[in-house]
């Protein structure tokens, strides 16, 4: 009984750290809320390690997962016909968004990250950056599923090498060797 108590204060402390994480990323990039890919992030910089381990299990690196997420935000901008190359050359660069007050508000895509972190809850013994990337990876569209593709990984091999980290992981204590 301790120990699962031990487990879900564990696991509101990661909960705690992935949002304020992934909105800080979410403000950095202009936006007030964090959607998945954000939520990705912030699970890549947990102590843990598995999120890292995951990328790298398929051959990616998941440094690599911040500079896809800017280039497929480029590309967007590009398709509606805005550079955004000039307007940064130009020294044009915004300052990042500063938290709102009041409750936390995720995106869509992750408001979906946190659904279905709570739905699975009971398995997250405790919770770890692959069960993120597992959720992530599972997501076909948006912005993660953009910045995934943009980096070459298949969502398929990173949700199979999340879900063997984040079982692995239940057996073990501490952070996993990077």
């Amino acid at each position: 009984m301790l120990s699962g108590i031990k487990t879900r204060l564990s696991n509101v402390r990661t909960i705690k750290t992935l949002c304020g994480s992934a909105e800080h990323y979410a403000l950095q990039d202009q936006q007030r809320q964090a959607g998945a890919e954000h939520f990705l992030l912030a699970a890549i910089d947990l102590p843990d390690n598995t999120a890292r381990l995951a990328f790298r299990e398929v051959g990616a690196d998941a440094a690599g997962f911040r500079d896809a997420v800017g280039a497929q935000y480029r590309e967007a901008l590009r398709s509606v016909g805005v550079n955004a190359g000039e307007y940064i050359s130009g020294g044009l660069t915004p300052e990042p968004l500063q938290a709102a007050a009041g409750l936390y508000e995720a995106a869509p895509s992750g408001a979906e990250v946190m659904k279905e972190l709570a739905a699975n809850r009971n398995d997250h013994h405790p919770l770890l950056g692959a069960h993120v990337v597992a959720i992530v990876a599972a997501m076909e569209q948006g912005g993660a599923a953009r910045a995934l593709r943009c980096m070459g990984v298949d969502p398929a091999a990173l949700k199979a090498a999340a879900n063997k980290f984040s079982r692995a992981s239940s057996r073990h204590t501490g952070p996993m060797g990077a």
